[in-house]
C-alpha cells in the first residue's frame, strides 16, 4: 500500500518540488539511448522521467500504484504520449515487452519482505523483451543514511504551484534489522499539517544479486553511484542493471 505521502492528492502535488531534476535522471535517459525502444517507468510517480523519455522519441508506459501521482503525470506536458497504467510492480500484466525497464527513486527499497522481492522481479522480468535490461538502485546499507534523517539536517521549505510555500522535515521512527520505519511532515500553515509514515527495506549487493539470480536476471552490471563509479563499501546507492 502506497504511503499518504503518494495517496493524498495535495502530498502527491508535493513530490516534484522535494524532487527536482537530478544526475539520476540523465542516468536512466543514457541507458535508453538515441534509437527509440519500448521504455517501462514502473512506479513513474508524477511522470517526469517519462515525460522525458517520450521527449527524446521512445515509447513510454508510465506505471504506478497511486492513482493521485498518475493523475499529475497524465497532465503533465508530453503526458498524452505516454501509456499510463494504475499498477504495482507485481501485479502489472501488459502483453507488451520491454527494451529497458527502470525504477526510479529507489522504489526498488518498498518490497518489504522477501515474497514481495521475488513477485516484482520475476513479473519485470516476464515483461522484458529478449536482450532487455531492468535497472534499480537501493541506498546501501552500509552508509546507514537514515541516521540522518531527523528534522534538524532535513527542513526544507519549497513553493508549490497552488499551495504556496511547504515546510517539510522527515525524522526517524524505528530502525530495526533491513527495514527502516521514518515519518514526512508537511507544513502548509500554522493549524494546516499532515504527517505521513513510510518503511524502507535496505538490501546488500549479495541479497540483492540473490534475489536477481533467482528471477533469472545473472547478468547484472553494477554501480556505487549515478556518476557510474564503482561499487564499494562506502558507497551511496547499490545501482543494478540486469540484462535478460
Amino acid at each position: 500500500m502506497p504511503s499518504a505521502s503518494y495517496t493524498d492528492p495535495r502530498l502527491a502535488a508535493v513530490y516534484d518540488a522535494l524532487n527536482p531534476p537530478s544526475i539520476e535522471d540523465a542516468f536512466h535517459l543514457d541507458l535508453a539511448g538515441a534509437a527509440p525502444c519500448a521504455v517501462l517507468d514502473m512506479g513513474c510517480g508524477t511522470g517526469r522521467l517519462a515525460s522525458a523519455f517520450a521527449a527524446r522519441g521512445h515509447r513510454v508506459t508510465g506505471a504506478d500504484p497511486a492513482p493521485a501521482m498518475l493523475a499529475i503525470a497524465s497532465v503533465r506536458a508530453g503526458g498524452d504520449a505516454i501509456t499510463w497504467i494504475l499498477s504495482d510492480a507485481a501485479s502489472l500484466a501488459l502483453e507488451a515487452r520491454f527494451d529497458l525497464i527502470v525504477m526510479t527513486g529507489h522504489v526498488f527499497q518498498v518490497f518489504l519482505d522477501d515474497e514481495d522481492v521475488r513477485a516484482a522481479l520475476t513479473n519485470l522480468r516476464r515483461h522484458l523483451a529478449s536482450g532487455g535490461r531492468l535497472a534499480f538502485a537501493t541506498r546501501n546499507p552500509a552508509v546507514e543514511e537514515w541516521k540522518s534523517w531527523t528534522p534538524d539536517q532535513t527542513r526544507e521549505r519549497v513553493e508549490v504551484s497552488g499551495q504556496g510555500t511547504v515546510d517539510v522535515h522527515y525524522d526517524i521512527r524505528a530502525a530495526a534489522g533491513p527495514l527502516v520505519t521514518f515519518e514526512t511532515h508537511f507544513r502548509f500553515g500554522p493549524k494546516d499539517v499532515a504527517t505521513t509514515a513510510s518503511t524502507l527495506r535496505f538490501m546488500d549487493r549479495d541479497d540483492v544479486a540473490a534475489f536477481l539470480a533467482e528471477a533469472g536476471l545473472s547478468d547484472v552490471t553494477w554501480h556505487g553511484d549515478w556518476d557510474r563509479s564503482p561499487l564499494g563499501p562506502a558507497s551511496p546507492e547499490i545501482i543494478a542493471v540486469a540484462r535478460t
